[in-house]
């Protein structure tokens, strides 16, 4: 019996053997032949068992001959013992149904779980399996069924099959047999002298968007190079046993060809289905979640009916909230350009973490879907880093913005109150979504890549939580990351804890802070040049761009505030100049067209300049990397800061400029921050749910409108339950807390004038 990776390469070296000869195939009258022979002695000789010149055979005798080694195996009764069936029809029609499964597997043959040297328990469950299939047991039908086959499409890019994987963990058989769902690896690794088989091999692997590792971490960037392949084993077989099963089948009939395979079965991607109860971390934080509703509907009803409650419970009235999220009146010192341009650049990050996102699922198409993103336009998904760019800098400005109105209305800067201001914003919804995904959400879905992109999370997310709440990490690397799309809070929160000091000396002392400043944007530049070019890495995902130089990116320049601080630095200077530029005061109109040119200038550089690493033939050039990485944030970001600076001092009243003050931007930017931190968990939820190869349509699988409404729907609870009430509450308490000052300041005011008339 051939297993299904070896029918692999049977139909690779079959497709091989068409493709040499040029002649038509007949095969009702004389089977796979050309003119009625195969001349391609390797493919006989790598499925003959006596490894001899077989001679001439049709396609019925080849088959026949691979399937006598193993027939045995599922037919010999002498060797599984008699016994009572599961199958209340066996006694009735065994003749029958003995017939109809020997000429059955023969033709799709089964996996065997004993294959090879496994342990004493899956052997045992494996006879047992081998002898209801072989009689049509119900129970061992589903397993056999719900395991992968070889389908059509496999030069499309169609090699991850994912089986039924409800129907294999519904599958419950004699003696305790229960079916468990395995989602193997297999890396195939061809004879690079063979021209015809890496030609093969590329189409297989749609034309190596990604390179991957068998042994790359495949919970963040999906495994492109690797093909999953689902099995259905008895529950006593552990992931061990699997991967050597599946190991000595491959081994046996990839022999004597050019094809190699490499197996590795995670323990985590082997599964059953789930009979105990919720742990107790889980019930209790879904209970505190829950009374965090409630108390959110019931502060509302207080709020909305007149009845009296504190003021830190009012803080989370639905009500209040609502109509907070959804106002359309901006605060005096708002800077109205500020909102489109955060949610232009939210609406693009979230289409380029869609793109990344949609290679984790199976396609049928997947060679037809990589070269049709093999195009220039494709940019748009290709530079998700450039679209964080500019939430830096717009944190450095409004930072800078706000604290030197205060440096001009007091003289003096609380640090402590903006540090405290700062984690009341942040802390609690991020702790929400923490709490949510380690501890719910591995227990509201299901599917074959669940563990590996939900679980994988929450089991990371327990060892190290704690390091989110310092904001360090970041420093840990990509792997071992908790959400690691947080990545970025870490990121600002680094650079908001360094923004007093920068604006201090800029406001202090401008011919030295500007100066200062300025050098250490530079430095930032010229730190991202080097570290890119020196280690080879890429800001931009190309064809064959491999899972290592990814995660090599990410902790050597992407996730570092020290490579992330020149467009800060640009967000600082930008907030300072919009506090000091004088009211009414115009722009020579040269200036006006200059800026305008190299701002333009440089956003289409920055935007359109990497189009051709896009291309399928692109050959990656360190210079071409480090100066993407080095220069464009400065030319995305620079023409945002020029917009804005053109609004906020009335030089201008352009189409662009109305477009981005639109009053409608104003929720979005209260939504801005639960949008972030929501759309990677729903877009994990989706491919950990996905059961089945789907036909891919590029734009109706970027732009779905399901997806997109969850990651609405679920920023708005985020926001409502979490994020404004702490700023509510925050707000209350820095008004008491000015108030009881101002109550002190004034007493002793009082005091010392009593003093004085006594």
């Amino acid at each position: 019996m051939p297993s299904f990776p070896g029918a692999i390469a049977l139909l690779l070296l079959g497709i091989l053997q068409i493709g040499h000869t040029g002649q038509p195939v007949d095969v009702l009258r004389g089977g796979l032949t050309t003119s009625g022979i195969i001349q391609e002695e390797e493919i006989l000789r790598a499925l003959n068992p006596n490894k001899s010149a077989p001679g001439n055979f049709t396609f019925v005798e080849l088959i026949d001959s691979v399937a006598q080694r193993y027939d045995s195996l599922f037919t010999d009764t002498s060797r599984i013992g008699a016994g009572q069936s599961s199958n209340p029809y066996y006694d009735i029609h065994s003749e029958k149904i003995d017939h109809e499964a020997r000429n059955l597997f023969q033709i799709v043959p089964p996996f065997d779980p004993a294959a090879g040297p496994v342990s004493a328990e899956c052997k045992l469950q494996a006879e047992t399996y081998r002898k209801e299939l072989n009689k049509f047991a119900l129970w061992a039908l589903k397993m056999y069924d719900a395991t992968a086959k070889v389908p059509s499409g496999l030069l499309n890019g169609n090699v991850n099959q994912l089986g039924d994987f409800d129907e294999c963990l519904g599958a419950e058989g004699t003696d305790g047999i229960r079916g468990q769902y395995c989602l193997a690896y297999l890396q195939l690794d061809v004879d690079q002298s063979r021209t015809d088989l890496r030609h093969l091999h590329r189409l297989l692997h749609s034309h190596y968007a990604f390179r991957s590792n068998i042994s790359d971490p495949g919970h963040r960037v999906p495994r492109f190079g690797t093909i999953n392949w689902a099995v259905c084993a008895p529950s006593a077989c552990t992931p061990r046993d699997v991967e050597v099963s599946l190991r000595h089948v491959l081994a046996e009939h990839t022999e004597e060809t050019g094809l190699k395979f490499t197996v590795k079965v995670n323990a985590d991607m082997c599964q059953v289905r789930r009979t105990g109860s919720l742990p107790l971390e889980t019930i209790v934080v879904g209970l505190f979640f829950v009374g965090i509703a409630a108390l959110s509907v019931i502060s509302g009803l207080c709020d909305h009916y007149g009845v009296p409650i504190g003021q830190a419970a009012l803080a989370f009235s639905l009500k209040r909230n609502v109509l907070k999220l959804v106002s359309l009146d901006r605060d005096e010192s708002d800077i109205a350009t500020l909102h489109g341009i955060r949610a232009l650049n939210a609406f693009m990050l979230v289409l380029a973490h869609k793109s990344l996102a949609i290679f984790f699922n199976p396609y049928v198409n997947r060679t037809d879907m990589t070269e049709y993103i093999g195009k220039p336009w494709t940019v748009i998904g290709r530079a998700a880093s450039l679209y964080t760019d500019p939430f830096i800098m717009l944190s450095g400005l409004l930072t800078a913005y706000s604290f030197v109105g205060k440096l001009n209305r007091t003289g003096k800067l609380d640090v402590t109150n903006e540090y405290l201001s700062r984690l009341f914003r942040i802390v609690p919804t991020l702790g929400a979504l923490v709490l949510f995904c380690t501890f719910v959400m591995p227990y509201i879905g299901s599917g074959p890549q669940w563990n590996l992109v939900v679980t994988h999370h929450a089991d990371i997310c327990k060892k190290t939580w704690w390091r989110n709440f310092l904001f360090i990490h970041n420093y840990f690397g990509f792997e071992k990351m908790c959400l690691t799309h947080t990545h970025h809070v870490g990121i600002d929160t680094q650079l908001f804890f360094l923004s007093p000091l920068l604006v201090l000396a800029i406001y202090k002392r401008p011919k030295i802070g500007i100066p200062l400043l300025a050098i250490l944007a530079v430095a930032s530049t010229a730190l991202r040049f080097y570290v890119t070019y020196h280690y080879r890495l890429n800001n931009y995902i190309f064809f064959g761009t491999s899972i290592r130089q990814l995660f090599d990116t990410a902790n050597l320049s992407y996730i570092l505030p020290s490579h992330r601080l020149t467009v800060y630095v640009i967000g600082v200077l930008a907030g300072y100049v919009l506090r000091k530029w004088p009211k009414n005061e115009k722009i020579n109109d040269k200036i006006l067209k200059v800026g305008w040119f190299l701002c333009i200038m440089m956003s289409i550089g920055a935007f359109f300049g990497p189009a051709r690493m896009g291309s399928m033939d692109y050959v990656y050039n360190p210079v071409h990397a480090a100066t993407y990485n080095a220069f464009a944030p400065i030319g995305w970001c620079g023409i945002f800061v020029w917009v804005t600076f053109l609004a906020h001092t009335g030089n201008t009243d352009g189409w662009l400029s109305k477009a981005f003050a639109w009053r409608g931007f104003l929720v979005t930017t209260r939504l801005s921050y639960a949008v972030y931190l929501t759309q990677f968990p729903v877009f994990f939820f989706n491919v950990g749910a996905t059961r089945c190869a789907e036909h891919i349509g590029f734009l109706t699988t970027m732009f779905n409108v399901k997806e997109f409404i969850w990651i609405i729907l679920t920023a708005v609870v985020l926001t409502l339950l979490f994020e404004t009430p702490f700023q509510n509450l925050r707000n209350y308490y820095l008004k008491r807390q000015r108030a009881l000052v101002s109550q002190s300041t004034t007493t002793t005011r009082r005091t010392v004038e009593g003093k004085k008339i006594d």
